[in-house]
């Protein structure tokens, strides 16, 4: 008889190597259930890079209940898809929970979740200081969003070492701020001098903006905008506002994502939403398998991907060094 336990204990043990599975879970032949609740739309490029990261590493083991909470195309409806969320939350009992950006983090985990309960809980994407939202804690870590800034005007520079005035263009938002706080902190030490920042909330800001900055930079840096409204009120998406920037300023842009690269931007080191997504993921099944959180310490993002349009970089007129080619993904602008 205790052979028999003993041979059953080895083979509980060897699911949990093997499928990632908690050994409460394992034991039960039960799969982890996993709730991520996402800040923006389920068709956001940046959303849809977090979950290739997260079902890279859950999806195969886990239960997976997915929420959007529309926050950049509907920015007031996003406490009401926060109470959703948490009525979602106390329906499905997960064993764990990922949320992505920092409305995510505002609205819902500091609201409903935060020293209320005690499931561990992975952010990713927070641009904002963690400390903001009361992070870490007993049961929450996860993993910063930084901006590799100072690699991407490098990058610019080699390719055009006329380029001698950067200005930044965001949205007003809670990442936009994160973003020109993180300028103000390292401008001193870029290859290209720092000229303004801009934050607009509406094309008509957005215009009046570009107006400035068309004296006064360069090469503009631009991250995400969208939801930025016309004057009906709509909010526009990332490609709108790209060809509406690079027709207003006729600079150059370096993009702060992927997607950007492909609708029109020249270059840049970009951050990824897989590696985000991949180690929250990460850091989440291990405190489901039983490591305590306070073990799990924040961390940055580190990994950036160098890429270059040829199609801007052909509009241009630049040839780049084969050293520069030689390691950066290629893109061309898409129609």
């Amino acid at each position: 008889m205790l052979q028999r336990k003993l041979l059953y204990g080895l083979a509980v043990l060897a699911i949990v190597c093997v499928s990632g599975l908690s050994p409460a879970a394992a034991a039960e032949g039960k799969k982890l259930k996993v709730l991520v609740v996402m800040s923006y739309e389920e068709n956001n490029p940046w959303c849809m890079e977090i979950k290739e990261g997260i079902d890279s590493v859950l999806a195969q083991t886990s239960e997976m209940k997915y929420v959007y909470m529309d926050t950049k195309k509907d920015p007031q409806g996003g406490p009401k898809k926060a109470e959703e969320a948490f009525s979602l939350y106390q329906s499905f009992q997960p064993d764990g929970v990922i949320t992505a950006d920092d409305n995510a983090q505002s609205m819902f985990v500091v609201k409903y979740l935060k020293d209320k309960v005690k499931t561990p809980i992975m952010f990713n994407g927070v641009n904002d200081d963690a400390a903001k939202y009361g992070y870490p804690n007993s049961h929450i870590s996860g993993i910063l969003e930084v901006w590799h800034i100072a690699e991407s005007l490098a990058l610019a520079k080699q390719l055009n070492p006329n380029f001698k005035t950067i200005g930044f263009i965001a949205k007003e938002s809670e990442s936009g701020r994160a973003l020109s706080a993180q300028v103000q902190k390292e401008a001193d030490s870029y290859p290209i001098k720092f000229a303004a920042f801009k934050l607009p909330k509406t094309v008509k800001d957005l215009e009046t903006a570009l107006g400035e900055l068309k004296s006064q930079a360069d090469i503009l840096f631009m991250d995400s905008m969208e939801g930025i409204t016309d004057d009906s009120g709509k909010p526009l998406n990332s490609k709108e506002l790209i060809s509406l920037v690079l027709t207003k300023s006729g600079k150059p842009l370096i993009g702060a994502n992927r997607y950007h690269l492909e609708q029109g931007a020249l270059c840049a080191v970009i951050k990824t939403g897989q590696e985000q997504g991949k180690t929250s993921a990460e850091m989440l099944l291990k405190a489901m398998q039983g490591t305590p959180v306070p073990q799990l310490p924040v961390i940055k993002n580190h990994k950036g991907k160098r890429i270059l349009n040829v199609t801007v970089l052909k509009v241009l007129g630049i040839k780049p060094d084969l050293t520069i080619v030689q390691g950066s993904e290629i893109v061309k602008t898409k129609e």
